[in-house]
Parts: structure tokens; C-alpha cells; sequence
């Protein structure tokens, strides 16, 4: 349920309201705008009585939330939240171009394409030091020597970094270098490793499923916002369907329902969703054009030679050209890149 303030409503109005809230057992979640507040109350499945609250000074009506996740619901926080990065806010009007690497493979390999993506205009600078994998005897990743040469690109080029957590026990290790925790797809609905990242202190990417619904997708949104982050960047990175001509199917309808149902930003995974190379730089401008707030690209200097996913990597030049033309689709719709 979501408490709607009456326009100006006063400091003494609002704090009573809270603490009528919280009395009752439940939690507050508080959104002030510059005529209006809003209070979403937070709790169990517990029926509320609605005009114990509509009676207060103060209010001027309760709204019921239906969908069954609430902090994550544009019900409940009608604003776009804007999550930092680096001096970048995703979620507004510049999009977010994180690109890297599937997997950290080497000192080498890591600064010439950090280098690479920076020149080429990216934002931030994405990368594997732990890596699922279908097979157990693929690469792995390099760990926390990993998670070094990640640093060392990031001193060298000034890109904040985005990579990957699997379990609970690594998070506190990744937070020590990343400036946003990833979620992986395998791991979207691993809830008691959301609850770690939702504790970490730092802004998660949060990628959609391969088999997962927009509502699952934002049912695990929820569980990292209730740890208190409401830093969450959801991923769209493509879902497994019949179809064999690419590795998944990009849902680009799920760009725009998500940014009718929340408020949190959403960014497009094109190598994942397409698993080709040849495809994504389309699918990227198609993503922008949809109104994404972002991409997650992989690159690599020398895809024939990746230790994984080489497929779906784009040579730096090509990564040079997708934001090049990604650069005149977002000028189309507002944006800048």
C-alpha cells in the first residue's frame, strides 16, 4: 500500500504518519518530491486497514499495491531512480556504455582492450575474474588476480569497474574493487546471494534469467532493495526460446514494460541475447531505440583466441562503430551517448 500525502503537507504531518507506520509492525519506504510525499508501508501479506491511515492530518488517500513487488514499482516511487557511476547517473539522460571482456585473461589482454573501450567512448569497463560456466572443465576465470588486473585497467584508464559475483563469499572481495556488483543470469533467482549484494554497499546489475519472466526479473530486484540498496540496474540479456539462428531471443519488449512498471533503470545485453557478433551492433541500436538506459557490450582485441565467448566479441574497431551509430539513435530519442 502506498500513503499519498496532500500537496505541502507539513514535516509534523509526514512524521506522524510514519510513526503510525512503523507502529503497526511495518517498514517505510519514503519518497519526497518537490509538491508531494508519498509513503509506501512495507510488510507481511497482512491485510491493512486503509482508513486507520486515510483519518490522519495530513493525508489525502491510500492506494492499494497489487503487483507483488513493491519497492521495486513505479506505484511506489513514481521518479526515475538514477543510480551513480563513476560521475555517470544511469538512468539518465547519457546512457551507460559498459564494455570489456567475458573473462579476464590476461594482463595484456585486459589494458589493450580497456584502452580500446575507453578511446572508443565507453563508460565503464566490464569483466569476468569469476566465470560460470556450462562445463566444469572450461575456464573458470583468474579470481582475485582477476579482480587486480581489473584495478590496474581501471587506474590506467579511469573506468569504473563492473563484474561479476557467484557466491555469498565472494561478494565482499568483488565490493572491494567493483563499482557495481553483477548479478549473472544463472544466479538471478540465488535469493540468499541477493540478500548478500542488497548488504555490500555498492550498486548491483542485475541480469534478467535465461528462462525467467519481467516479473521473476523484478521479484529479484526486490530482494536486493530490501536489504536497504535501491541501487539496482536490471539487465536484459536475451531469454531462451526455440529459436536456433541466435543464442537467445533479445526481448526488446521487456525495455519498455519494465520502464512502465519500475522505476529502476534497464540496460541491454547484445552479445549475450544475440551470441553473435555480427548482430549486436544492431540489437544495440534497437535497445536504445526502445529506450534503454544502457548497454553491457563484450570486446576482446583477439576474439578467435578468447577463453570465452569469442563469438559474441567485438573487435575493438567494431565496438569503435557500434557507438558511433548507437550515438545517432540516441540523439534520435533524447539522449546522449
Amino acid at each position: 500500500m502506498i500513503i499519498v500525502m496532500q500537496p505541502h503537507a507539513s514535516a509534523e504531518q509526514i512524521a506522524a504518519v510514519v510513526s503510525r507506520v512503523e507502529g503497526g509492525g511495518y517498514r517505510v519506504h519514503l519518497s519526497q518530491g518537490e509538491e508531494r510525499t508519498i509513503i509506501g508501508v512495507i510488510g507481511d501479506d497482512r491485510p491493512i486497514d486503509r482508513g486507520q491511515f486515510e483519518a490522519l492530518d495530513g493525508v489525502e488517500k491510500t492506494v492499494p499495491i497489487l503487483k507483488p513487488f513493491k519497492l521495486a514499482s513505479r506505484d511506489m516511487h513514481p521518479a526515475e531512480t538514477l543510480v551513480p557511476l563513476d560521475g555517470l547517473k544511469v538512468g539518465g539522460p547519457k546512457l551507460a556504455i559498459i564494455a570489456g571482456p567475458c573473462s579476464v585473461e590476461s594482463r595484456s589482454q585486459i589494458l589493450e582492450t580497456a584502452a580500446a573501450v575507453k578511446e572508443a567512448g565507453a563508460t565503464a569497463l566490464r569483466g569476468g575474474a569469476f566465470k560460470p560456466r556450462t562445463s566444469p572443465y572450461s575456464f573458470q576465470g583468474l579470481g582475485e588476480e582477476g579482480l587486480q588486473l581489473l584495478a590496474e585497467a581501471r587506474n590506467l584508464t579511469g573506468l569504473p569497474i563492473v563484474t561479476e559475483a557467484m557466491s555469498e563469499d565472494q561478494v565482499k572481495l568483488v565490493a572491494r574493487y567493483a563499482a557495481v556488483i553483477q548479478i549473472g543470469a544463472r544466479n538471478m533467482q540465488n535469493y540468499a546471494l541477493l540478500n548478500t549484494v542488497g548488504q555490500a554497499g555498492r550498486p548491483v546489475l542485475l541480469k534478467r534469467g535465461m528462462m525467467s519472466t519481467i516479473e521473476e526479473l523484478l521479484m529479484s530486484a526486490e530482494y536486493v532493495m530490501a536489504q536497504g540498496n535501491g541501487r539496482v540496474i536490471l539487465c536484459e540479456r536475451g531469454i531462451r526460446t526455440f529459436e536456433k539462428y541466435t543464442r537467445n531471443t533479445t526481448d526488446i519488449n521487456a525495455v519498455p514494460v519494465l520502464k512502465q512498471l519500475t522505476h529502476l533503470p534497464v540496460v541491454v545485453d547484445p552479445s549475450h541475447s544475440t551470441g553473435k557478433w555480427e548482430y549486436v551492433i544492431a540489437v544495440a541500436k534497437a535497445a536504445v531505440a526502445a529506450g534503454a538506459d544502457g548497454l553491457i557490450v563484450e570486446v576482446h582485441p583477439h576474439p578467435t583466441e578468447a577463453l570465452s565467448d569469442g563469438g559474441q566479441s567485438l573487435k575493438p574497431e567494431k565496438f569503435a562503430q557500434l557507438v558511433r551509430e548507437v550515438r545517432r539513435v540516441a540523439e534520435a530519442v533524447d539522449r546522449t551517448c
